[in-house]
Parts: C-alpha cells; sequence; structure tokens
C-alpha cells in the first residue's frame, strides 16, 4: 500500500489510548473473502500466526465483526472458550478483547484490542466511542490511500507495530528508567519478541554466559537448557496476558534457578534468583494464570486450531481453501496442490501459485506415477521432502522443470490404508525441513486426508440431493394474461444436506390460476422427495378443479396415508383473473404479503390449518381477497425471514417494509432485490423459495 507511517501511527495512538496489550489490523482482500493481519502491536508476529488470515464466513471475533457490521466484546476467557472455542485454543490465557469493523465507504477490515484479564469486565461508553473513532480514522486514511493510487492487499506477513510509534522516541535515560520502574531488583529485560535488550553482570553470572552472547539472541537458543517448551509457553504467557509469571529451571548440571516475569507493553523484565532465595514479590493475578503445556508452545497451538478447523469442514472446496489460507501460510509455502484419488488417477482439485498450464500438465497423473513423488508417496504412504531444485532433480528431473519451484513437500493422504489423495506444498526458494515441521506436516496430512474424504463424500450426497429437487422444481412457468410472475429458489449454504422447499404455479383456465408454495421439514433426500409428491399431490388435485380448502385436504391425506413421519407447510392461492378475487388456503405456511396499488404492504390474515401429514382429518379455512389492478402477492418459505433471536412477526413486518419501497416495474429484479434482504453478511441455514405475482396494471 505504499506509505504506511500515517496509518501506523493511528493505529498505535488507538492502541495506546485504551490501554490494549495487544493490537492487530485486518484489511480485507479485495480478490477473495479473506482478512489478512496487515498490522500487529504489543507482541511478536509469530504470535498471530493461527489467525493471519481468517476467512470472513469463519466463526470468530474479527468475522463476526465485519460480517455483521457490529462491535463484538469477549468479557474472559470463559466467554471466548463459550462462544469461539477455536480461537481459544489458540489464545488459552486470561485475557478480554474486542473486534469492530474499519467501515467508511466501505468494510475495508477489523480492529482487534486485547487486554489483560484484570481491567474491568464491561465497555465504557467512552471506550466504545474511542474505538468507533478510531476505526473511522483507519477507514479515512485507507480510503485517501486508494484515491492516491494506493491498493490495500494482503501483504507478505503483518508489520510489527511498535506501540511508540507517532510520538516522540524515549532516551536511553527514559528506558533505563522505564526499567528500573517496573524491575523490583532486575537482572534482564526482554523485548516483546523475546529477545535480551539488558543483561545486568549478576544475569551474565546466574546464567553463565557473557552479556555479548546474549543481548540479541532469544533465551531458548542461546542458552540450550532453556530450551524447554513450558519455559517458552510461560514467556508466551507473560506476553499475553500481562500478568507476572514464574518458573524454575535448571543450569546444568544442578544449579536450579528462579525466573520471574513481569510484563508491560515496552517489554519484559525478569528477575532470576537462584532457587531457595526469597522471591520479589509477584502481584495476584486476578484469575490465575494457564498451566504451561508440555509441548513448544507456538507450533502446539498452531497444529491444535488447524486441525479444529480441519474438523469443522464441509465440502471439497471447504477443504481446499482452508489448506490454501490457513496451512500454506502457516509453514510459510507459496504454492499448493491438492489431488484426490478418481478411478486410479490424481485429479487436482485445488491449487495457488501455479500457472493453468503446470496445472494442466499436473492433473490427471496415474496414482503410481513416476513423473513427480506423489506416486512414491502415496504407494509407500511416506511423506518425500525436497529442500532444494537439485535434490528433485536426481530422481524426477522434468518434475522440477514443469514446477518451476524450489522446494517441495508431498504428502500422501490416505485413510485406513487407502489413498485418497496428495498435498504439495511448494516454496519459491530453497527451504530446510527441520525435523519438527515435518512432524507435524505428516501429522496434519492424515488430518487433511479424512478431511477431504469426509467432504468428497458430502459433495456426492449434496448433489445427488440437489440434482433430484432441481428435477421436482418446475422448470418453467406458465405464461397467463394480466399475471406476471416471478420465482426463485436459493439452497442453504451451510449444512450438510439440503431442503424441501417447493414452488408451482398451475394454469387451470385461460383466466384461472393457482400459486403454490411449501416447504417440507427436514434437509435430505428423503425431504426432497417428499416434496416432489407433495407438489405432485397438488398439482392433480389442483387440475381437477378442487377448492383451495379441498386441495390441501385431499393432500393432507395422501400424506398421512404415506406415514413419511416429516410434516409439510404449504400455501395455496386460486387466483381467478376474471372474476378478480384470489382465495387461499393454509397449512401452517408463514403469511403471503399483499402490496396494494398505493404501496401499502402488509401480510395477508389467513386462517391457517395444522401442516400437511400431521392430522388425516384436519380442515383448512379459506380466506378471500379482491384483485384490484396493479395488486402484488409475495409467497416466500421461513427461510427468508426467520432470523436467530428476532420474531418472526416482525421479521415478516421487515419484509414487508422493503417490499413495500421496492420497484415492481421488473419482478424478476425485484425477486433478486427481496433475496437480498436475507442477511447476506452471514450464511443461510435453509433454504429459500419466493414466488412474486403482479396482477394486471
Amino acid at each position: 500500500m505504499g506509505d504506511t507511517g500515517e496509518l501506523d501511527a493511528v493505529f498505535a495512538e488507538t492502541v495506546r489510548r485504551t490501554g490494549a496489550s495487544i493490537g492487530a489490523l485486518y484489511l480485507l482482500s479485495p480478490k477473495e473473502q479473506v482478512l489478512c493481519l496487515d498490522a500487529f502491536c504489543g507482541a511478536p508476529a509469530e504470535f498471530a500466526a493461527p489467525w493471519a488470515r481468517v476467512p470472513t464466513a469463519a466463526r470468530g471475533p474479527v468475522a463476526d465483526a465485519v460480517r455483521e457490521q457490529r462491535m463484538v466484546w469477549v468479557d474472559g476467557q470463559q466467554e471466548l472458550a463459550h462462544s469461539y472455542p477455536r480461537t481459544a485454543m489458540v489464545l488459552p490465557y486470561p485475557l478480554i478483547l474486542v473486534a469492530a469493523p474499519v467501515t467508511g465507504v466501505r468494510t475495508w477490515g477489523a480492529l482487534l484490542l486485547m487486554w489483560p484479564d484484570s481491567r474491568p469486565s464491561h465497555m465504557t461508553g467512552r471506550e466504545r466511542g474511542l474505538i468507533a473513532s478510531s476505526c473511522g480514522r483507519l477507514a479515512r486514511l485507507l480510503e485517501e490511500a486508494v484515491a492516491h493510487g494506493g491498493s490495500p492487499a494482503c501483504g507478505d506477513g503483518p508489520r510489527v507495530v511498535s506501540p511508540g510509534t507517532g510520538r516522540r522516541s524515549l532516551s536511553p535515560a527514559m528506558a533505563a528508567a522505564d526499567f528500573v520502574e517496573r524491575l523490583p531488583g532486575g537482572s534482564c529485560a526482554l523485548d516483546l519478541e523475546g529477545r535480551f535488550t539488558y543483561v545486568s553482570s549478576g544475569a551474565c553470572e546466574l546464567l553463565g554466559r557473557e552479556a555479548g552472547r546474549l543481548l540479541g539472541t532469544l533465551p531458548w537458543e542461546s542458552l540450550r537448557w532453556l530450551d524447554e517448551p513450558s519455559h517458552e509457553d510461560r514467556y508466551r504467557a507473560a506476553v499475553i496476558s500481562r500478568e507476572p509469571v514464574s518458573f524454575t529451571a535448571c543450569r546444568p548440571p544442578d544449579q536450579w534457578l528462579d525466573f520471574h516475569l513481569y510484563p508491560d507493553p515496552s517489554g519484559i523484565s525478569v528477575r532470576i534468583v537462584p532457587s531457595g532465595t526469597r522471591p520479589p514479590p509477584v502481584p495476584a493475578p486476578s484469575r490465575s494464570a494457564r498451566t504451561a503445556a508440555p509441548a513448544r508452545a507456538g507450533r502446539l497451538y498452531q497444529l491444535t486450531h488447524l486441525a479444529a478447523a480441519l474438523t469443522e469442514v464441509v465440502g471439497v472446496q471447504d477443504v481446499i481453501d482452508l489448506v490454501a489460507d490457513q496451512i500454506m501460510p502457516a509453514f510459510g509455502a507459496q504454492g499448493l496442490v491438492l489431488s484426490a484419488a478418481e478411478a486410479g488417477r490424481l485429479r487436482i482439485t485445488g491449487h495457488r501459485g501455479y500457472d493453468p498450464q503446470t496445472i494442466e500438465r499436473l492433473d490427471g497423473l496415474p496414482l503410481d506415477t513416476a513423473f513427480t513423488p506423489a506416486g512414491r508417496a502415496l504407494t509407500g504412504g511416506v511423506p518425500s521432502f525436497f529442500s532444494r531444485p537439485e535434490e528433485m532433480r536426481r530422481v524426477y528431473a522434468e518434475a522440477e522443470l514443469v514446477s518451476g519451484k524450489q522446494a517441495w513437500a508431498f504428502l500422501p493422504l490416505i485413510v485406513s490404508g487407502r489413498p485418497v489423495g496428495c498435498c504439495v506444498l511448494s516454496y519459491d526458494s530453497p527451504h530446510e525441513f527441520t525435523s519438527e515441521e515435518r512432524a507435524v506436516m505428516t501429522s496434519l496430512a492424515g488430518l487433511i486426508a479424512q478431511a477431504l474424504d469426509r467432504a468428497r463424500l458430502y459433495d456426492t450426497k449434496h448433489d445427488l440431493a440437489h440434482g433430484l429437487q432441481q428435477a421436482l422444481l418446475p422448470r418453467t412457468l406458465p405464461e397467463v394474461a394480466g399475471l406476471r410472475v416471478a420465482a426463485r429458489y436459493l439452497p442453504a449454504t451451510r449444512g450438510m444436506d439440503i431442503g424441501g422447499d417447493f414452488y408451482d404455479l398451475i394454469r387451470l383456465r385461460d383466466t384461472a390460476v393457482a400459486a403454490v408454495i411449501g416447504d417440507v421439514q427436514g434437509h435430505n433426500v428423503a425431504a426432497a422427495a417428499l416434496m416432489g409428491q407433495v407438489r405432485t399431490g397438488v398439482h392433480a388435485h389442483a387440475t381437477l378443479g378442487t377448492a383451495p380448502g379441498q386441495v390441501l385436504s385431499r393432500t393432507n391425506r395422501l400424506l398421512t396415508d404415506l406415514a413419511p413421519d416429516l410434516f409439510t407447510s404449504c400455501l395455496y392461492a386460486h387466483l381467478d383473473l376474471a372474476g378478480r378475487r384470489a382465495t387461499l388456503a393454509s397449512a401452517g405456511h408463514p403469511p403471503p404479503l399483499l402490496r396494494l396499488p398505493d404501496r401499502d404492504t402488509r401480510p395477508v390474515t389467513v386462517a391457517p390449518g395444522p401442516p400437511l401429514g400431521v392430522d388425516p382429518d384436519a380442515v383448512f379455512p379459506v380466506t378471500e381477497i379482491p384483485l384490484t389492478p396493479g395488486l402484488l402477492l409475495a409467497f416466500y418459505t421461513d427461510g427468508l425471514v426467520e432470523t436467530p433471536g428476532v420474531h418472526l412477526d416482525d421479521s415478516i413486518a421487515r419484509l414487508a417494509h422493503h417490499l413495500a419501497q421496492a420497484d415492481d416495474r421488473d419482478l424478476d429484479l425485484l425477486a433478486d432485490d427481496l433475496l437480498k434482504h436475507v442477511s447476506t453478511a452471514g450464511q443461510r441455514t435453509d433454504d429459500i423459495a419466493l414466488l412474486v405475482l403482479r396482477y394486471g396494471g
């Protein structure tokens, strides 16, 4: 985006003025629905690795803030674990956070702020106003950058912004004063990256190393006896929770030392004393800090986060997006090829970082191919790692030329001894695969294989059900003089199956038609099949000239005889265009909306009977309304109006208000506009059927 100085200054000022310990600025990628971490303040960038790229559809504070355009406040670890369990996995520390959308002329991204849980658990009006104002300032700066030719986008990684950015830098004397202030008897200091910035002579003596060999290094790298994951986790706990923590370590051969860490926004002061010596007083945290994890902290949390994400994917495209958006960045890879085993060949289902010609050359290779290492990896079930082109060239000369990459990890995807596919991560420059990295990649390959296998089964099942439903819906609607019609069907965007919503328009005579809309309980093949039976039953009885109430009664008896264990809501309307009358009967279905020529819009009061398939002797009352030229009727299923936490009557009233304002000159555009009324930011958990009719005028 070019010069980010002013943006970073406003971002850092917001972190300081709110008293936050950590801040993160996310920008919305212009090419994909992903939020990318652009700037990070108060901790090392590696801390944010598990959530450096956040899909806008994901369940998390940042994504929710952008999707729902609201401030998301989480008042502690307990609420975080309850509302956002995946986020809690990678932030297992006592903290409070808020995520707010950065919105101006459009949505640019989100601001995330974190505090220790020692602060009050509620947000004041002043704090809310300050955060909202800061988001507005950030949005204006981004808009100005675009106006001057900039382009906010996902970069190679987040910028680490110092909390002091934008204000006068402190002199060395002031920095020393800060150090003395926060350290009871001080021995050494670490920056937020964990590197030594000051080491006293007493600390050098206890640690057994000269200051020159320690300054600028990480403790667990320069002092091998501190290379224990639990020690690193204590440092991470101090940085994130901003609470003092302690641990004990043994300097070989037998000298035990107590380490007391005192964090603040500029770094960590560390007091080191021989074990058994009375330590300086440590302020009691408001809630006990989490005990150390018995594994390399950063990598463990990241692996746990990715594993949890893989359990939530549904379709094959979800697997591809997750691997590309979260697993690729986690390992710093620039290329991805994900293949599925089909009919003895590797069919590429998704890729990133490769041109179409390369993908065409690699697609469809046999499972036992010798052209790339994928064949050997699948046959032996053992991953292959190539750190540089020479290693690949010695065995697979052509593959290295076709790929154009410099390092590769070939991960076989195997489930119960059966090859599911292959995942290839590649790099634009040579890359050394550490033993830890190889172990994590191998573990993730098993999880990816399970996820891909489930996803392929889901896609097959979904395509079957969706194809069945599409075959049962009317391909076209009849043209009737004096009546304009538009219809829409939208499947759910989330969930394992499809629904049983349907609509129909049945020509009865030249001047009479029947409009039908219904919703079968359930979301599976059985629901789609029952929907076809209901639609056929209604159609058969309607074309015999049966009255509306009797159409539903006879269809109801048919369903109770079939005993499908599913019930169906249905609304049937007989429109007598010559007599200018409409007769309606309802089987537990939401009321249609009526818009008069003067735009007065309201739900039609229809006396409802029970849903079809419940009571074989049910009676379905009828309601008559006059048809006046210019009158508009909208029939819909509950997926269009049901919103969690909102009363159904209120949702219907909102839809009626929206319909009253809509332009009805083109019913197709009007139908599309009504569908946009659905919360477009969120995912639909139910399918939607819509039928709009306009009489004369």
